[in-house]
């Protein structure tokens, strides 16, 4: 039974080095200004110190890669959360999405704050200075609010 466990452990022990070596592409698209949310739309200091803090890591091009993202298999993960905030809503790449896109988006953003969905509870493990206060979700939702009218009466 001993041996078992001992030939076990090894396989594990191998498996887990050899797994580090396949690394998931950690890089930032670039970014273009023109495009951006805070280029598109009148982002107040409060909102943006908001989406830095609490959104930016998923849903832009400007990742900070914490230290675990060079662990696999955590990193597979971490990078796959990342493709699909992007993929979802990308504050980098604002400029880009119709009027109808953005007004979506925007009223997303406040139901997803409102039902707790956002940030992820798996980033807020680590990233706990990103929960969101009951003023942080009013103040949001009041500015998607006011960017929504904006939308509308262009």
């Amino acid at each position: 039974m001993k041996k078992i466990l001992k030939i076990t452990a090894i396989i594990l022990f191998v498996g887990l080095v050899g797994i580090q070596f396949s690394r998931p592409d950690r890089t930032n698209p670039p970014i273009n200004k023109a495009e951006t949310l805070e280029a598109a739309t009148n982002v107040p200091a409060d909102i943006e110190a908001i989406l830095n803090r609490s959104c930016n890591d998923c849903h832009s091009n400007k990742t900070v890669y914490p230290w675990y993202s060079n662990i696999a298999p955590i990193s597979w993960e971490l990078v796959e959360h990342i493709k699909e905030g992007r993929s979802e809503m990308n504050f980098s790449e604002w400029g880009t999405y119709s009027r109808e896109k953005k007004q979506q988006k925007l009223e997303e953003i406040c139901e997803e704050i409102k039902a707790g969905e956002m940030p992820h509870n798996q980033y807020l493990w680590i990233h706990r200075e990103a929960k969101l206060s009951d003023d942080q979700i009013k103040t949001l939702c009041v500015w998607t609010k006011s960017e929504i009218k904006k939308l509308d009466e262009n």
